[in-house]
């Protein structure tokens, strides 16, 4: 069998990598130290413009939990559009109810809005409350495959799992096999799972071409996740912000 590899890429020198590297395609995404949210509108063009493989891209709003509002089902929507105009080949969407199931509604929108494109259903998967029941869902939807680690910290713990997933999918839903898989596991875990797809990182460390590098100010902060809180704007503080200036 032919294990298709997927990239999993946040810019467009990585991406050029993965397909000199031989992947068969990329998942484009930004922000991946939140587990990866929607890419820029000229990232996507830029790699489209470079590459001859297939790009799915991430459309996925902000970090934290897959719950979405309908502000932010709209914007994903509109992301799903913008990917499609720009060349994607594919998406890659999640959406959760809060009793942890597969939001049919929502992610029938965005399936929708994809058109013709190849829909897969992210990592928010994971997450959901129960595996068969999730994609069960998702085989009624009709979505082309998940992309999942078995609901398992990594690939290869939870391959026990993804084979019992590709046995219930029985070739009508793809599993994607994502979650800590490198070189040195790869094949023990499609001897595992039986999965036909994996997907990648496959990164080095790259240092910085600056010869000047203050030790002032830095653009980055201590970054500690939780799935399950996210800092938003509040209107009372700002609203406060302008009270001081305005009493200044």
């Amino acid at each position: 069998m032919t294990v298709l590899v997927e990239a999993c890429v946040d810019s467009v020198e990585s991406a050029l990598a993965a397909e000199a590297g031989g992947a068969s395609r990329v998942e484009l995404c930004d922000n991946l130290v939140e587990g990866g949210t929607t890419p820029s509108a000229g990232m996507i063009a830029a790699c489209r413009s470079r590459l001859s493989i297939p790009i799915f891209v991430l459309v996925r709003p902000r970090g934290g939990d897959f719950l979405f509002t309908a502000d932010e089902l709209e914007v994903q929507v509109r992301d799903v559009a913008a990917a499609r105009e720009r060349g994607a080949d594919g998406v890659v969407i999640g959406a959760l109810r809060a009793d942890g199931t597969v939001h049919r509604e929502q992610t029938a929108a965005l399936m929708a809005a994809a058109g013709a494109m190849s829909v897969t259903f992210h990592r928010a998967f994971d997450v959901s409350r129960d595996p068969a029941e999730s994609l069960d869902a998702l085989m009624g939807l009709g979505v082309a495959r998940v992309l999942t680690s078995g609901q398992a910290p990594s690939a290869l713990l939870g391959a026990a799992t993804l084979a019992a997933l590709v046995a219930r999918g029985a070739g009508r839903i793809g599993i994607l096999a994502g979650g800590g898989i490198h070189e040195d596991n790869v094949a023990d875990i499609v001897a595992r799972s039986g999965v036909g797809e994996v997907h990648v990182r496959g990164t080095v460390v790259v240092e910085s071409a600056m010869r000047f590098r203050s030790s002032r100010v830095s653009m980055g902060k201590a970054f500690a996740p939780d799935d399950y809180r996210r800092t938003v704007t509040d209107a009372e503080r700002i609203r406060r912000i302008r009270e001081r200036l305005s009493a200044a």
